[in-house]
This record gives structure tokens, C-alpha cells and sequence, in this order.
């Protein structure tokens, strides 16, 4: 669970009988997009940034909603690093409310060309022996859908996407 900085260590355990919208007083479509250097202290600052940004587009630190979108960030920020890293070259990170359908995208943008994610009906759980293999299936849980695509500006990479409702199903 993500918790506000300077807050007290106390976890609570998430309310999923609750559900977690947009605030009335903010704004209604939001966007944020940095670029990060391809470093695992990287990828944890995009975590944080955008875990914070969530708490100021009024989606709060300690609900189910942020705390869900904030490991899916985690997720495919890891794997930008971890799968997609090519020396010299970071990865980019936008994040957006898209208040018409209560969604966030998450967009996770590396530049690795010879190396592409597994689509999504080619994920398949790893054995107990594998050390690996599990982010992209807890991002498949966490979202509503996700998938990947060549990046849209003709640059070399990828960009893998998750959209996670705001709303929690019944």
C-alpha cells in the first residue's frame, strides 16, 4: 500500500465496498508525462511522482483505486528498465485521467526494438522454480485491459499500456 509522505507508518487494509472517484473539485481530464533515465532508482521515482500526482487529481494515498494503479506504474516502469534499457536512451512515463469512461492510462514508453512484450493472451503463469514472470500478470489482474504497441511517434521501442477503472466492479 502507498501512503502519503510524512504520514504515519500505520496500514490500513483496503475498502473495496467503497468507491473511489475523481474528487468534484478536480479537474476532470489530467495528464502527466515525464522521461526517466533507464536506472532501477528511475523507475521507483516514476512510482513516486505518480503516486503523488494520483493524491493531487483526487484519486487518495491508502485507497484500493491508487494503490492498484500505483503497482501497475511500478510494474511496467520495472519492466521498461529491466526488459527494455538500452544504454544512452530512458524511458517515458504519462499518466492520464480520461474522466468520460472513469479510467486511468498508465503508458510506459522504453526504446528497445529487438525485445518486444508477450501479448496478452500469450501470458502464462511461471513455475515455482521461476524467478521472474509475474508483473505483467498482476498488471492483467489489476487493469481493466492492457497491451503494448510500437511506439506512435516512429521512434524505436515500445510502449506497454494499462487502463484501470476508477470505479471499483461489484
Amino acid at each position: 500500500m502507498t501512503k502519503k509522505p510524512g504520514t504515519s507508518t500505520h496500514t490500513s487494509q483496503p475498502d473495496r465496498s467503497a468507491v473511489y472517484l475523481i474528487t468534484p473539485h478536480a479537474p476532470l481530464d489530467c495528464t502527466f508525462g515525464m522521461c526517466f533515465t533507464s536506472i532501477p532508482r528511475r523507475a521507483r521515482l516514476a512510482r513516486r511522482l505518480a503516486a503523488h500526482r494520483l493524491d493531487v487529481w483526487g484519486i487518495p494515498y491508502d485507497s484500493y483505486r491508487h494503490d492498484a494503479i500505483v503497482l501497475v506504474i511500478a510494474e511496467l516502469a520495472s519492466n521498461a528498465v529491466a526488459h527494455g534499457h538500452v544504454p544512452g536512451r530512458g524511458f517515458h512515463l504519462r499518466l492520464q485521467v480520461i474522466a468520460h469512461t472513469q479510467t486511468v492510462r498508465v503508458e510506459v514508453t522504453d526504446t528497445r526494438v529487438e525485445r518486444a512484450p508477450p501479448r496478452t493472451d500469450a501470458l502464462r503463469a511461471p513455475g515455482a522454480e521461476d524467478t521472474g514472470g509475474r508483473g505483467l500478470l498482476l498488471v492483467a489482474g489489476l487493469a481493466s485491459r492492457w497491451d503494448w504497441r510500437l511506439r506512435s511517434d516512429g521512434g524505436p521501442g515500445n510502449t506497454v499500456w494499462a487502463e484501470c477503472a476508477l470505479a471499483i466492479p461489484e
